[in-house]
């Protein structure tokens, strides 16, 4: 049916003059037989087929199906590719520097214990992040207006893999320093097989509580994490699971290490304002005579101070010392990373409010960075790992 009659004009020729530069003179027949193609195709989807938007050099951006006419993206700008650059650096780095620390603790005996399995499975839960849930994020972000374009499923994996990992990252934290902690405080009850099986149960508990954390949305139907109409993928925005998600994988391990950390500084300044050196004065002058009727042979020796301490009990303090600061610095590190990312997930569902998408993304990669320094900092203030990464390199050359 043609476009109805008179001085205002159709919706769909004003949709093909939209795009037509130049239009409605006829410069060129090129011109005047796209523009009849898109008057056809404007008729056939309606009014709201100008929604898409004309790019700067064709007549529409795109329509249903994928085809595009005479329409292209703008390349990347400079910042964009740095960013991005950046960002592939970052997941990288991550990925090899936890692969390091795991191939090196299956590799060395000695590394067989607590509180290394740990450590070890902070480094698996890292890898995963690096390897299944940062990749399928830059490619969300690379996205036009950032939309998940891989379909439902996949968006539903990523999503609970991105809640597991990084849960179980930040609990791992949280058995580190608890362990720190009893290591310090109770050093005499925490014995090697105490410690070993409690080193267990927190490593079950962790990655059980994570689990349940990432897969609550599909087993009870707790909102859903996959918008086909906006073509969003991200966490439920369910206000109830907002609090259940970030008090659990969050607010709830916080609340634990401030504690922890808490207690091994009060433990630590307790024992080393104990400490005293024990100082053994000898007489003034000391004298040797070995006869009587003999020429004398006298030893002098004025005041010297003898002092001593227990070269275990030493080695003892120094090495818990090092380890409050390193608990301190992971911790510290820990709270920088997230907590922008936790603060905005927790308040944006339950004030219908929204960020605007830029400061998402900073949250969010500020957060995953988080998995790069953890065994940055866990390495650093070990020399037991460096004396390995050293030999693990010269073996392999």
């Amino acid at each position: 049916m043609p476009p109805p009659s008179g001085s205002t004009q159709s919706p769909w020729r004003a949709c093909v003059l939209a795009g037509v530069p130049g239009s409605p003179a006829p410069r060129a027949m090129e011109a005047a037989n796209l523009s009849v193609a898109a008057t056809g195709i404007a008729f056939l989807l309606g009014p709201e087929a100008c929604s898409s938007s004309p790019s700067t050099g064709g007549v529409l951006r795109s329509i249903p199906g994928g085809a595009a006419l005479l329409g292209r993206e703008s390349p990347f700008s400079l910042f964009t590719t740095l960013v991005v650059t950046l960002l592939v650096l970052l997941i990288a780095a991550t990925f090899l520097w936890n692969l390091l620390v795991l191939v090196t603790i299956l590799r060395v005996r000695a590394f067989h214990r607590v509180p290394h399995n740990l450590v070890a499975s902070t480094a698996v839960s890292d890898v995963l992040v690096a390897a299944l849930v940062m990749p399928l994020s830059l490619v969300n972000e690379l996205s036009a207006g950032r939309r998940w374009r891989l379909g439902r499923n996949l968006c539903q994996v990523w999503i609970s893999f991105d809640v597991l990992c990084c849960t179980a990252s930040i609990w791992n934290v949280a058995a580190i320093a608890l362990d720190r902690y009893l290591t310090i405080k109770r050093h005499l009850q925490y014995t090697l097989r105490t410690r070993r099986r409690a080193s267990v149960l927190m490593i079950t508990l962790t990655w059980a509580l994570s689990a349940l954390i990432a897969l609550a949305p599909l087993l009870f139907g707790w909102g859903e994490a996959y918008d086909a109409r906006l073509q969003r993928c991200q966490v439920s925005q369910e206000p109830s699971y907002a609090v259940f998600s970030t008090c659990g994988a969050f607010y709830l391990p916080l609340g634990v290490v401030l504690f922890v950390y808490w207690k091994i500084y009060k433990a630590a300044k307790f024992r080393f304002s104990r400490r005293r050196r024990a100082v053994l004065p000898l007489p003034a002058t000391g004298q040797v005579k070995e006869a009587p009727h003999q020429a004398e042979m006298v030893f002098t020796v004025r005041r010297p101070t003898v002092a001593f301490q227990m070269s275990g009990e030493s080695w003892r303090e120094q090495k818990e010392k090092r380890a409050a600061v390193m608990v301190g610095i992971l911790i510290g590190v820990f709270v920088l990373c997230w907590i922008p990312f936790f603060l905005s997930e927790l308040i944006s569902p339950l004030c219908a409010c929204s960020l605007p998408p830029i400061w998402k993304s900073v949250f969010l990669w500020l957060g995953y960075s988080n998995s790069f320094f953890n065994p940055l900092i866990y390495t650093a203030f070990n020399k037991n790992y460096n004396n390995a990464f050293k030999n693990l390199f010269t073996k392999q050359r």
